[in-house]
């Protein structure tokens, strides 16, 4: 099989000859910058001066390039818009070196001077001129957003400005989008995945401060945010169902463009479990998400052979019923520390319900803090789990973190190519 039909067939339920591998494909199953030079450097596809490219600032993700790809035996890759998390494109690369040490190539219009407190904050848009939608400290390895909330005025509160970033495709972006899906479909022979289209996404805490606005209006605290659920239920749902108007008329647009060239889309990022249990009731998603996200899948799947993608971290083993019965194919990341998410109990009672993409190793403890030969046997025993659903894509367990040894991420692939 190729890495595309490898894919397909296990998105579909179908035999694979192998195991497909995902690394890369969207900015949840992504690699940290620091910990990708290392692993680059360790498999000797680049020297240890070699810098490597950041995509996503935020979480400060690396580039998964074809050499990786084709050293590790990945099958995945991703369709990548055009402007980043800040709101700026991924262009004019310039030389920076992370505080860890490692070359590292960012856009021309990512921040790299400290200011006096020891931050590097990072501008919407990259314009210095207004007020930083994040920073990150010396030291630090990610950015974290910086809440501007204004006072908050019920009767003022207006649903346009909650949604301001969310805007219709412009013809450059569909030409965009076109061109670039055509280049991998043509010269690639890997699965193609979609991180999306603005305004499906409903609720995705990650982007309720606006990181990429400069003068964000509305709800924009996260406390407030996760509170207003309740208490401004209505507002919620006014907000939700003009963001879905959007996201209707992007998919439309987007599949104008892209055609069957892709095979997999993100439709929601929204964290609905903590470590312990749910973020929400069942009843709350029920009345606020499920009725959305049935919407967009319907359509994606009325219109198009994409395959749908929730990533939701967490224990959400109570909401998967309905998170199913909204229409999602692909659950990600799988987390197999929290409560309930128990491998064994997910394989049988919703293996042939789902496709498992994520959930290869814990990455909250065993991959950074185990021994290689723990990494390993989890790693086996977690794939003859998960592998006799046949809808099982590999991937750890959310991003690959920062500060993991670079034995044990070795571990990690050579396990899985072991018995993949």
């Amino acid at each position: 099989m190729t890495s595309r039909e490898r894919v397909c067939a296990a998105i579909n339920h179908q035999e694979v000859d192998k195991i497909p591998l995902d690394l890369g494909s969207t900015l949840v199953t992504g690699i940290h910058i620091s910990s990708l030079h290392k692993l680059e450097v360790a498999l000797g596809l680049i020297k240890p001066d070699e810098p490597v490219k950041l995509i996503d600032p935020f979480q400060m993700l690396g580039e998964v390039d074809n050499k990786l790809r084709e050293a590790l035996g990945i099958d995945t890759i991703p369709l990548l818009p055009k402007t980043n998390f800040f709101g700026f494109e991924n262009t004019n690369w310039k030389k920076w070196t992370f505080f860890d040490g490692t070359p590292v190539l960012v856009p021309e219009k990512f921040n790299t001077e400290l200011s006096p407190e020891r931050y590097i904050y990072q501008y919407p848009q990259g314009d210095r001129s207004v007020t930083p939608s994040a920073k990150m400290p010396e030291g630090g390895f990610y950015h974290d957003a910086i809440i501007r909330q204004k006072p908050i005025l019920d009767e003022k509160l207006k649903v346009e400005d909650q949604i301001e970033e969310y805007k219709i495709f412009t013809d450059e972006e569909l030409f965009y989008y076109e061109d670039e899906s055509k280049r991998l479909y043509e010269e690639t022979d890997y699965a193609i995945v979609s991180g999306g289209v603005p305004g499906i996404n409903i609720g995705d805490i990650a982007f309720i401060p606006g990181p990429s606005l400069k003068d964000p209006k509305g709800i924009r605290d996260v406390e407030e945010w996760y509170i207003s659920l309740l208490t401004r239920k209505n507002f919620i749902k006014e907000v939700f169902s003009r963001m879905i108007e959007i996201g209707l008329e992007n998919l439309k647009l987007f599949h104008e463009a892209v055609g069957e060239r892709i095979q997999v889309i993100m439709v929601s990022g929204t964290d609905f479990g903590s470590q312990n249990g749910p973020f929400i009731s069942k009843e709350l998603y029920r009345e606020l998400f499920k009725p959305f996200h049935k919407k967009v899948n319907e359509w994606i799947h009325q219109n198009t052979s994409w395959k749908t993608f929730i990533h939701t971290c967490g224990s959400v083993y109570e909401l998967l019923p309905d998170i199913k019965e909204a229409g999602f194919d692909i659950l990600n990341p799988i987390q197999i520390s929290a409560a309930k998410m128990d491998p064994e109990n997910l394989q049988k009672n919703f293996g042939d319900k789902f496709t498992f993409w994520g959930g290869g190793v814990n990455t909250q403890s065993t991959l950074p803090f185990g021994k290689p030969e723990k990494v390993k046997e989890e790693v086996k025993r977690l794939i003859s789990i998960f592998k006799s659903t046949k809808g099982f894509v590999f991937a750890a367990v959310h991003n690959i973190q920062a500060n993991i040894p670079v034995e044990n991420m070795l571990a990690l692939f050579n396990a899985f190519n072991e018995c993949r």
